[in-house]
């Protein structure tokens, strides 16, 4: 199994990005998929789940800025980032859980991916 996490990087207070997480090895519509994030110094935390029926579940401090979605053909998730603040600079982890609940702590997650770092300058 393999979760690969790209299209993180530096962009201004503002600005939008849009991560993605292509898996393999595994059958991807059985699994709910989480972004998930990590500061210096901090817990990872749950950013944004999606269930197997694409219901979704966002933390409060990133909703109505940020959309999370998935493409099962292509076995990938998403992660639409708008209007970016410094206080979403993280490194960013893609998760993957066979409980089908959008909400589910990272306790529940079975697989990782690598990360990728989000920069956000004021």
């Amino acid at each position: 199994v393999q979760l690969q996490a790209s299209g993180g990087g530096l962009v201004q207070a503002g600005g939008s990005l849009r991560p993605s997480c292509v898996a393999s090895g595994l059958t991807f519509s059985h699994y709910t998929m989480g972004w998930f994030r990590q500061a210096p110094g901090k817990q990872r935390e749950l950013v944004a789940g999606i269930d197997r029926e694409s219901m979704t579940h966002y933390a409060d401090s990133v909703k109505g800025r940020f959309t999370i979605s998935r493409d099962n053909a292509k076995s990938t998730v998403y992660l639409q980032m708008n209007s970016l603040i410094p206080e979403d600079t993280a490194v960013y982890y893609c998760g993957g859980s066979l409980w089908n609940t959008a909400s589910q702590p990272r306790e529940r997650y079975d697989e990782w991916g690598q990360g990728t770092l989000v920069t956000v300058s004021s």
